[in-house]
């Protein structure tokens, strides 16, 4: 069960930058994943958790806000699986 997030330096560089809104959504979304573990918050039809195509296949996005996304990889490390956040973006539309 995956239950623990790593935000990258440039997500959190992102994040400093975003509305204040996003970034409680985003705080919401780890916050939910170390109580639950990654398969129940994927559930949550709030988060409107996907996979990603194209030159970003084998990535999923989470929605912060209808603009706003977070980018994330799932990483195995010896048995440990994490969540790295790789970027926090406002969505192109």
């Amino acid at each position: 069960m995956i239950k623990r997030v790593e935000i990258s330096e440039v997500a959190l560089k992102q994040l400093g930058k975003a509305p204040r809104h996003v970034v409680a959504k985003m705080a919401s979304w780890v916050e939910e994943i170390e109580h639950s573990g990654l398969a129940e918050v994927r559930k949550r039809p709030g988060f409107n958790d996907h996979p990603l195509k194209g030159k970003l296949a084998g990535r999923r996005a989470i929605r912060l806000s209808r603009q706003w996304r977070a980018v994330y990889v799932i990483q195995n490390d010896s048995t440990v699986e994490f969540v790295l956040v790789e970027e926090v973006h406002p969505h192109d539309y």
